[in-house]
């Protein structure tokens, strides 16, 4: 599972990362990015890259509402090709999201404690994600939103959940934009969890429980 994760970084900088053109235009500075927020993600358009932001939580063209959004900001790999509301996105409209850490929560007693994941170089963490757009009528508007694909935890994390965010390394970065890629088995061959990538797992300051607060304080360790 993902539900929160930081994107410090403006995206000016995504831009760079990712050689994509920046049609964001966002400072970054990000701590709390839950669902129903909007996000920086990177999207393939004909032969560019681009640094977008869309929602949280994926609403598929078909639905009669938002509301399923609050279902769908994740999407497991087991059963992303079947769900009716992914496996279009699956494959015609996937997307990368960059993210500089996730949190997780860990059951102590009666508390649960937040718990930040990064990686231990600091460079960001790439995750699958896929996108839809929604005609929204009560805006007349079309409404672009997204989700993070989760697959089983990698040993570094399953004492703390037992799922994470599928993390994709920069040689898979292309093939998983690339709308041609329409190989079920190969893109499913994607969606497996990150063991070769060290990362930075510690308790932080309960600050992160409330959506309202977005600082960084709330990357400080617990203590």
């Amino acid at each position: 599972m993902c539900g929160r994760f930081t994107q410090q970084r403006p995206t000016s900088e995504l831009a760079e990362i990712f050689a994509a053109t920046d049609l964001a235009g966002d400072p970054g500075g990000r701590y709390n990015v839950a669902p129903t927020d909007e996000a920086a993600v990177v999207v393939q358009r004909d032969e560019r890259r681009a640094i977008v932001q869309y929602r949280w939580g994926l609403i598929p063209h078909w639905s009669d509402g938002p509301k399923i959004a609050a279902r769908t900001f994740n999407a497991r790999a087991e059963t992303v090709a079947v769900l009716p509301a992914f496996r279009d996105s699956l494959r015609r409209r996937r997307c990368l999201v960059p993210i500089d850490s996730f949190y997780e929560w860990r059951r102590d007693g009666s508390a649960r404690r937040p718990y930040r994941i990064a990686r231990g170089d600091g460079r960001p963490l790439v995750v699958a994600g896929l996108w839809a757009g929604w005609n929204d009528p009560a805006a007349d508007a079309v409404r672009r939103t997204f989700t993070v694909v989760t697959t089983r935890a990698s040993s570094q994390i399953e004492e703390l959940h037992d799922r994470m965010p599928v993390v994709l390394a920069a040689g898979a970065w292309a093939a998983w934009l690339d709308s041609r890629t329409t190989d079920l088995g190969e893109l499913r061959g994607l969606l497996v969890p990150a063991e070769d990538q060290p990362l930075d797992i510690y308790p932080v300051v309960p600050l992160v429980n409330n959506v309202r607060n977005n600082g960084p304080e709330l990357l400080l360790p617990l203590g």
